[in-house]
């Protein structure tokens, strides 16, 4: 098992973040939708370098920009009539009016990979609003506080924060490709999840363009409904402009400084036969000793010794969990479409991904049955990763988050 060991402080973030909303399905078709927008706009050079239509020829790259599971990029598939990519969060509301105005629905994506297509994809007339352009990241080390534009993709933040300050970490993905957007909005994990929970736990206000085109913050949209968009999803209710994240102080507290995931999936054995094997990955919010102790007192089996540990920094320890050598430079991490290392003459890597939660322990009997599916000749790259949650995520109770 390695594991990564590290210690430092977090900060507050703002972070502009942009979720999808949808409107009736009736169309009047696209054209009326430009001439809605530059009238809104009244700018006609701003509005051709923010629109494409089918009939231009960055439409289809564009489109193809983040999908992950390649039947999505079928011709078979709805495409969007528009595809919008704003330069400025005040173009937004425009956007929003005219896609209501003209009975289209609004898919919006933030930047990062989609596996079932949500933000991108519908079976009624609609527009993509790309936030691509709207990455921009600031950080004001003194107060502790950021502003992450909703097109900012996780690598891109930790990265902009590693190169500010060696004491501040955010608690968000492991995966550098994920969206800023989706992952707060959708209640994503990381491995800081049992020290601080989600990142949605830490959301203090936001504000939020609603189907009328109204910036609403906390107060004004009401407690109900700033529930309902940490975690629920920002495309049930509007397009999210930005979140406002509480700051945290990480410092060893056992046992809920240890992360211990699990990866398990097929490989061949030295006999030639198909076999299961299970790689454990830890990451502790502290110093080696401190670990081992804890790892000999609560895990023995593991068998783990000092030269399995590596004591590494928080933007390390970021990439140690994207895939890379905590060697590389942590500017890997801001590509939206990072290099494959493989053989093989793969330009772009395809998967898809489910998650599901265990709300009791799975008895020898489902492992065994997991075991049985992995050896399928069907399962091919197939991989498995348990998380466990409890620490903090056990003291956030569902009905806590609701307003008294």
């Amino acid at each position: 098992m390695k594991t990564t060991s590290l210690s430092y402080s977090s900060l507050f973030l703002f972070l502009a973040i942009l979720s999808c909303s949808s409107w009736p399905a009736q169309s009047h078709g696209h054209d009326d939708f430009l001439q809605c927008l530059s009238l809104h706009l009244q700018n006609t050079t701003e509005i051709s370098r923010i629109v494409y239509t089918p009939n231009n020829p960055s439409y289809l790259s564009i489109l193809r920009s983040s999908i992950r599971n390649r039947r999505f990029e079928s011709a078979s598939n709805p495409r969007p009539h528009v595809i919008v990519t704003p330069m400025y969060e005040s173009q937004i509301p425009a956007i929003v009016l005219c896609a209501k105005e003209n009975g289209m629905q609004i898919r919006t994506r933030s930047g990062g990979h989609d596996y079932e297509g949500l933000s991108y994809r519908s079976k009624v007339p609609y527009v993509v609003l790309d936030l691509v352009n709207l990455s921009e990241i600031t950080i004001d080390v003194e107060q502790k506080i950021a502003w992450v534009q909703a097109g900012a993709i996780i690598g891109q933040l930790y990265y902009k924060i590693s190169q500010t300050s060696r004491t501040l970490a955010f608690p968000a993905g492991a995966c550098p490709t994920v969206g800023v957007g989706g992952l707060f909005s959708g209640g994503g994990y990381g491995p800081m999840l049992r020290k601080f929970g989600l990142a949605a736990d830490n959301i203090v206000d936001a504000r939020m363009i609603d189907v009328e085109g109204r910036i609403l913050d906390r107060k004004s949209m009401g407690e109900d409904l700033f529930w309902a968009i940490r975690g629920g999803g920002g495309a049930s209710f509007g397009i999210i402009t930005a979140w406002k994240l509480k700051w945290q102080y990480i410092a060893p507290n056992l046992p809920d400084d240890l992360l211990i995931s699990i990866s398990i999936g097929p490989v061949n054995s030295s006999t030639g036969k198909k076999t299961i094997q299970a790689s454990f990955g830890s990451l502790f919010l502290g110093g080696v000793d401190t670990l081992i102790q804890l790892l000999e007192k609560r895990f023995p089996e593991l068998g783990v010794k000092r030269e399995d540990c590596i004591e590494v920094s928080w933007i390390q320890s970021a990439l140690f969990f994207g895939g890379y050598s905590i060697e590389e430079s942590p500017q890997v991490i801001t590509s939206r479409n990072p290099q494959i290392r493989s053989t093989l003459p793969i330009t772009r890597f395809y998967f898809k991904a489910k998650l599901d939660y265990v709300q009791k322990p799975i008895p020898v009997s489902g492992f065994e049955g997991m075991w049985k599916l992995l050896k399928e000749r069907e399962a091919g790259m197939a991989e498995m990763l348990v998380v466990p949650y409890g620490g903090r995520m056990s003291e956030i109770l569902i009905a806590a988050s609701f307003p008294s």
